[in-house]
């Protein structure tokens, strides 16, 4: 279960990715432009506002998340990546922050540039982080022996979950699509008392706190707050400095 509010108590540090994404897209006049993965919906209707003329289509695996977008007005369905088509009007295509859920989501863009109409733009952010400090602290206490047997199902992304930025690259350029791909580390400045443990709450660590329940969690969090705590140390004004990696790709699909 994804929860919007955890989500949204960093809503301009995880605007800024979406927004550098969004600039480097070329499309002019897009008939159709769909934000696949759309979350609670805050990011969507700058896509509306950026490309006015177009038919705006929004949709996310997580109910919670389509319901927090319907009541920002945002038109939002249930559909899961995987399982998306794109329509033969669709120009612009933005997955951001997404497809690190997806395993061998290689074969989804592979699809999607296929079926997306000559001269359309597909434009993709994955977090990089995987191998992060925070990511390995995460899955180390995981691994312990009070919790291992409890998380026995949960899956954690590893550094397998998404693919280097030279690996998008060939990727699209093996479709014939004109390509830009690139890396940014956003060097973050957290607040309050476990700065970085909060961020992680709202991505990844959903699938734990799915896993347990309240009292559970909250154990859990005891466990993990002084391992983060020592690998992000906070500063003496109470903040905290968190670099986070990311991955971009935009491509044009063959003319």
């Amino acid at each position: 279960m994804w929860d919007p509010q955890e989500y949204l108590n960093h809503a301009e540090l995880r605007a800024r990715p979406f927004r550098d994404l969004v600039a480097r897209i070329g499309a002019e006049r897009p008939r159709r432009v769909v934000d696949a993965g759309c979350g609670p919906g805050t990011l969507t209707g700058e896509l509306a506002r950026r490309w006015p003329g177009a038919i705006v289509e929004a949709f996310d695996s997580s109910p919670e998340m389509v319901s927090s977008a319907r009541e920002r007005g945002v038109a939002a369905r249930l559909c899961d990546v995987t399982e998306w088509r794109p329509g033969p009007d669709t120009d612009v295509v933005v997955s951001n922050a997404v497809l690190q859920w997806v395993p061998e989501h290689d074969a989804v863009l592979r699809r999607w540039v296929r079926e997306l109409p000559s001269g359309a733009w597909l434009a993709v952010q994955v977090p990089g982080n995987m191998d992060a400090p925070s990511h390995r602290a995460a899955r180390a206490v995981a691994a312990r022996d009070r919790w291992v047997r409890r998380l026995r199902d949960v899956r954690l992304r590893g550094t397998g979950a998404v693919s280097e930025p030279r690996d998008y690259a060939n990727l699209f350029a093996d479709l014939g699509c004109a390509v830009d791909v690139w890396e940014t580390t956003y060097v973050q400045r957290l607040r309050g008392e476990h700065a970085v443990l909060d961020w992680l709450t709202g991505t990844a660590l959903r699938p734990i706190v799915a896993a347990l329940d309240d009292d559970e969690w909250q154990e859990f969090r005891r466990d993990l707050a002084p391992v983060l705590d020592e690998a992000y140390p906070p500063r003496s004004d109470g903040t905290t400095w968190f670099p986070f990696r990311r991955i971009f790709a935009v491509a044009r699909t063959p003319s």
